[in-house]
């Protein structure tokens, strides 16, 4: 079970570990501003406020996908081992290691889109990045892939770290992810939740990790040995696997978050249930198997995947956010909680999670995807759940972790001013997208027709907004992370 001691000792972090954390958390913050003034750029192109060519527009947009989503994965693994690293025995090398290979994969995708004029989009679908009509070069595409796998191999090296301390403590993963009281069986009350979510997200993210591996070498092969051409229809399944079980992983890393901070704000337990362990295993199949859902307008794919892929979109959103959002929402009710900005971003994320489910599952049904699916509605549905929910998760960490290092949980004026500038710039960059997605405006189009154009204006001056918001936090951050640890008083209590 969570504790409810604000600023636990085992928390404390030794130098060396403080030193990666902080690398990770300051890298993430930086990052994400300049993700997001990318997203700011494009908006406003297609809204016709600046001049930019289609070749440097999808060099941009291929950029901030790969950038945002392997952004978005490293700093949701800092809140795992943050959390994990508690409960049983991790290794800084191998933390470490991740951090190390993603820089280096960071800069191969950056080298490969500014220098080499990469511009296939984070997608690397089969076979565009080896015909670019002579915009880039097959070697520029490899570097791309090469960055994405040294990022691989990084993530696998900490799940494997991970699992292997998951199962000297619990024997095995399935009993770490409680699957032994399905059925039956009293439920230790202090069998870790982070240890249930970091043990789903080894399995399924692993599986997911694999399959782009897989892919990326056959893209590889391919790009210097044409002659063994691929399998389309597989190439594709293979990259929607990878991308699309990557990215969920982030929002159940972020999550634990949630389950230990919120407890300590609100002094009340938050105990580990038997709903809480079905929606987690439940869920551990559900995000493996629902990738076809991406793949519902490809005419040659399998009935019986595309089947799979309807059926599961509607039940693998809901476990774990449904468990997550009672069990914190009955958490809260009479509280008395301590409201700081910790918790105000932890609510904020159980509403930016709901409201981007939403979305996504309508897009999941059939009729609707055939008209919606190459629209803008599916960037509103994405952005909505990592702006206003994956993002706020791991800001409310950050600002906890700032709070440790003074003995206070931070809210001072500036910050709440931040925030709501934050949420509503969120707010109106993705209604934008959502409802030009409703007005049928294409997707990852450089160019924009004059009707379209309104809804690209209102979703620039949202970006700005966000921007602003996430410029302070950064600030605000990374001051905060390279203050020096406090050495009393580790113990202050919530209440």
């Amino acid at each position: 079970m969570a504790t409810m001691t604000l600023y636990p000792d085992d928390e404390r972090l030794p130098r060396g570990e403080r030193i990666v954390f902080n690398l990770y958390l300051i890298s993430a913050v930086a990052l994400f501003v300049l993700m997001m003034l990318l997203g700011l750029v494009m908006r406003m192109a297609q809204g016709e406020w600046l001049s930019l060519g289609p070749d440097m527009f999808y060099k941009i947009l291929s950029m901030h996908g790969a950038g945002m989503v392997g952004t978005m994965g490293m700093v949701t693994m800092a809140v795992m081992w943050f959390f994990l690293r508690k409960y049983v025995r991790l290794h800084l090398w191998a933390f470490l290691a991740n951090y190390v290979l993603f820089l280096l994969g960071a800069l191969c995708i950056i080298g490969a889109i500014f220098l080499g004029n990469y511009g296939a989009l984070w997608t690397f679908l089969y076979p565009l990045p080896v015909h670019a009509m002579g915009l880039w070069t097959p070697n520029a595409a490899a570097v791309f892939m090469l960055g994405y796998l040294l990022i691989g191999v990084g993530a696998l090296l900490f799940y494997l770290d991970a699992a292997a301390g998951i199962i000297k403590v619990h024997g095995n993963l399935g009993r770490a992810l409680g699957v032994q009281w399905l059925f039956g069986g009293d439920i230790d009350p202090n069998h870790p939740k982070a240890v249930v979510a970091s043990t789903m997200v080894i399995i399924a993210n692993s599986l997911g990790i694999l399959a782009g591996a897989v892919v990326l070498v056959m893209c590889l092969v391919n790009i210097y040995v044409p002659q063994m051409p691929l399998n389309a229809l597989l190439a594709k399944n293979l990259i929607y696997w990878f991308g699309h079980m990557y990215i969920n992983a982030t929002i159940y890393m972020a999550v634990i978050a949630v389950y230990e901070l919120l407890p300590r704000y609100t002094g009340k337990p938050y105990p580990i249930s038997r709903p809480f362990v079905w929606s987690w295993s439940a869920s551990c199949l559900f995000v493996i198997i629902v990738f076809p859902h991406h793949l519902l307008m490809d005419y040659a794919e399998p009935r019986w995947m595309s089947v799979m892929g309807q059926i599961v979109s509607y039940g693998a959103g809901f476990p774990v956010f449904l468990v997550t959002a009672y069990g914190a929402l009955t958490n809260i009710y009479r509280s008395g909680m301590r409201w700081s900005m910790p918790s105000r971003l932890m609510i904020l994320s159980m509403f930016g999670w709901a409201a981007g489910i939403v979305p996504a599952i309508i897009d999941g049904t059939i009729s609707v995807n055939r008209v919606m699916h190459n629209t803008q509605w599916v960037p509103g549905h994405f952005h909505f759940y990592l702006l206003l929910g994956v993002l706020p998760m791991t800001l409310a960490l950050m600002y906890h972790v700032v709070g440790s290092r003074r003995q206070a949980p931070p809210d001072s004026g500036a910050d709440r001013i931040g925030l709501p500038v934050y949420l509503l710039g969120g707010l109106v960059f993705t209604l934008a997208f959502l409802d030009a997605g409703h007005l049928s405006v294409a997707r990852r189009m450089a160019t924009h027709l004059p009707e379209w154009i309104p809804t690209d204006h209102a979703g620039a001056i949202g970006a700005a907004l966000i921007i602003l918001g996430m410029l302070y936090f950064a600030i605000r951050i990374s001051a905060g992370l390279l203050r020096a640890p406090a050495d009393a008083g580790r113990t202050h209590a919530a209440g």
